[in-house]
């Protein structure tokens, strides 16, 4: 039951996942969550987030910030690393704004590959739309009151999801 939460694979950060690896797997559209998944809750587009993004759209990546946040947030998030396009309001987990993410990169649910810090919305909302997701560890621990609640919960999750996968390596 709890395995519809769980992530396909897990990162310390978005920054240290081997982009090239996954671009010669296939991958073609990278869908990312904005607020502690690349910068803390309410930062601008930091140095880091632009040279991803640079480098990604080097690789040949397409890239979508998909967000619940409201658009000034996302849209001048997306400005500052310009190689991204933007969703806001997604409503995750709802799978529309992932296959609206799909449709504008031009991608598949094979070619395509989610990266964000929360299980209830980021990974949940990409499993329920078919698409591989990676979780990472939140950038931050300044969260909002909701969000800080999500996460005790998460941690129930991710005691089974890494009991499971603990299992699975040893066969």
């Amino acid at each position: 039951m709890l395995e519809i939460f769980y992530p396909d694979e897990t990162a310390d950060t978005s920054y240290g996942i081997d982009y090239e690896a996954l671009y010669r797997k296939g991958y073609r559209g990278l869908i990312y969550d904005v607020d502690n998944t690349l910068v803390p809750h309410g930062a601008p587009a930091d140095d880091r987030a632009k040279a991803l993004f640079e480098r990604l759209h080097t690789i040949g990546f397409s890239a979508v910030l998909l967000s619940n946040n409201k658009e000034p947030r996302v849209k001048s998030f997306a400005e500052d690393v310009k190689y991204a396009d933007y969703i806001f309001k997604a409503d995750k987990p709802s799978v529309k704004g992932y296959e609206e993410a799909m449709r504008r990169m031009g991608t598949t649910k094979e070619t395509t590959l989610f990266i964000g810090d929360q299980l209830f919305t980021d990974v949940w909302g990409a499993k329920r739309s078919g698409i591989r997701s990676i979780l990472v560890k939140p950038i931050h621990p300044k969260e909002e009151i909701q969000i800080i609640f999500k996460r005790q919960l998460e941690k129930i999750v991710l005691h089974f999801y890494y009991r499971q996968k603990s299992r699975k390596e040893m066969q």
